[in-house]
């Protein structure tokens, strides 16, 4: 799909149409997942190299952001959220010169859409300005993922801490505490797994920021450089706020483990209890199960009776053992 942007407002084009009107005043054209026609009109009428998938797949910084003759080529994974609810990224290409921005993706981008009907109230845009919108705008959306993920981390940090006050009055299953913690552990790593793909877009903005101001800074003017230089700082000041963030996973992350071996360990001493209670019993069964001839107890009335009651003080005696030492 291709799409040019002229200073007011915005069309969906054909190549053919973009081969009869040319640029025509365009400052941002956008090519979502384009043809091979497309790219190839694109090419002829703004002399600028498109940059291929593969290209912008590449990870290495040489490759992320470059200079051909006067036209800066930069990429960067920007966050998108599928049907599941999952945040993945998907290579994104700008190139920009004075006069135009030519991005190039193959996913629906909520940024680009909000950049789209913010120029529609707008006079005028410059190739920079759109450009400098869409960082703006990108480094927006990782912030809500970032807040999104904090707010996940919220829950989590208030079903381990806070719910476990609220059983400590009532006896609940283990099992069903052991799989509560599982689940919060999940929550946990989404979260996480989240903030690591949002970092890795907003390193890559802040990059593209930095060599934009450093190699434009012929052809743009100071309100522009400025506007650059914002955008660093807000990634700079995100990247702190995911740092505490992290600092959270990674302490919510013990205290659930924590919790689960404290869980298990418990399941563990029931069985040790009932284990070491029947030991017991089962010598004074084993005992009366000799059948040795001379066994006084044989020829008692109350014999049965008091083999019986034996049992049960061998039983009770290991358990008042536990209880007093606040084992149980």
């Amino acid at each position: 799909m291709l799409q040019a942007y002229p200073d007011l407002g915005d069309c969906e084009i054909s190549a053919d149409q973009l081969h009869q009107e040319g640029l025509n005043g365009h400052t941002w054209i956008d090519l979502q997942d384009p043809t091979p026609e497309e790219v190839a009109e694109v090419e002829r009428i703004c002399g600028l190299r498109v940059p291929t998938r593969a290209e912008l797949e590449e990870i290495e910084l040489s490759s992320r952001i470059r200079v051909e003759k006067d036209t800066l080529y930069m990429s960067a994974p920007l966050l998108v959220r599928t049907e599941d609810g999952s945040i993945l990224t998907a290579p994104t290409g700008f190139v920009l010169n004075k006069q135009v921005c030519l991005t190039v993706r193959f996913a629906d981008l909520v940024a680009f859409d909000n950049v789209t009907q913010a120029l529609k109230t707008t006079d005028h845009s410059t190739a920079p300005d759109i450009f400098a919108r869409l960082l703006e705008e990108v480094v927006d959306r990782a912030a809500d993922r970032l807040e999104v993920a904090a707010d996940e981390l919220n829950k989590a940090s208030h079903a381990i801490f806070h719910q476990d006050e609220a059983r400590s009055g009532k006896k609940s299953k283990l099992t069903q505490d052991t799989k509560l913690l599982r689940r919060i552990m999940t929550q946990i790593g989404r979260a996480s797994e989240r903030m690591s793909v949002a970092r890795y877009t907003l390193v890559c903005i802040s990059r593209m920021a930095q060599f934009t101001a450093e190699r434009g800074k012929d052809w743009l003017d100071e309100a522009m450089l400025s506007r650059l230089h914002s955008v660093r700082a807000d990634v700079a000041s995100l990247e702190q706020y995911e740092e505490n963030l992290l600092s959270r996973v990674q302490l919510l992350q013990d205290a659930a483990t924590a919790f689960i071996s404290i869980e298990q360990n418990d399941v563990v001493k029931v069985l040790t209890i009932a284990s070491v209670v029947g030991v017991p019993p089962v010598m004074v069964v084993g005992l009366y199960g000799m059948n040795f001839k001379y066994m006084p107890e044989l020829n008692w009335a109350w014999g049965y009776p008091y083999a019986i009651a034996l049992i049960v003080i061998t039983t009770l005696i290991p358990l008042a053992w536990f209880k007093w030492k606040d084992w149980m």
